[in-house]
């Protein structure tokens, strides 16, 4: 192979992602990881301090943008954030149950748009297909859901 070929596919390699990130990034990003074991392989966990603790959260997402449905923005208690009601879609809602009923005791943490904003302690199983994080989005997260996702009630974005 040319040397000139060569940093040409490096450089398409290498831009590729940014080129799709205009088409097909998603806007949406918020996910909400299950605790775990800080002897789990560490490439595979993250760590958070929650409680005065620290603790570790597996990296792959149990639910993620890609499982709602609807959403509902409400101002959080703070009066300095927002938080959202999210429905879930069926396939997700049964697999949100079945981590929830596996996971009892642990952890729950909601990422969204590259930091944790909000966490729970699992204690009884959800059933209902809905998620709530209680704070930590902005307004500007909230308009970004918008462009992708309906409002709870809403017909489907296009």
């Amino acid at each position: 192979m040319k040397t000139s070929t060569y940093w040409l596919f490096v450089f398409l390699f290498l831009i590729s992602p940014v080129a799709r990130a205009g088409g097909d990034k998603e806007v949406a990003q918020i996910s909400f990881h299950l605790e775990t074991d800080a002897s789990d392989n560490p490439k595979m966990i993250f760590p958070h301090q929650l409680m005065g603790k620290q603790r570790f959260f597996r990296r792959m997402p149990e639910i993620s943008s890609k499982d709602f449905k609807a959403f509902n923005p409400f101002p959080s208690e703070d009066q300095a954030s927002y938080g959202v009601l999210i429905q879930l879609k069926e396939s997700a809602g049964k697999r949100f149950l079945a981590c929830t009923t596996a996971g009892q005791g642990k952890w729950l943490v909601c990422q969204a748009f590259g930091r944790v904003v909000d966490s729970v302690i699992i204690d009884q199983p959800v059933n209902d297909h809905v998620i709530v994080v209680w704070k930590g989005l902005t307004l500007e997260e909230i308009r970004d859901l918008d462009k992708v996702m309906p409002r709870v009630g809403e017909e489907k974005k296009k």
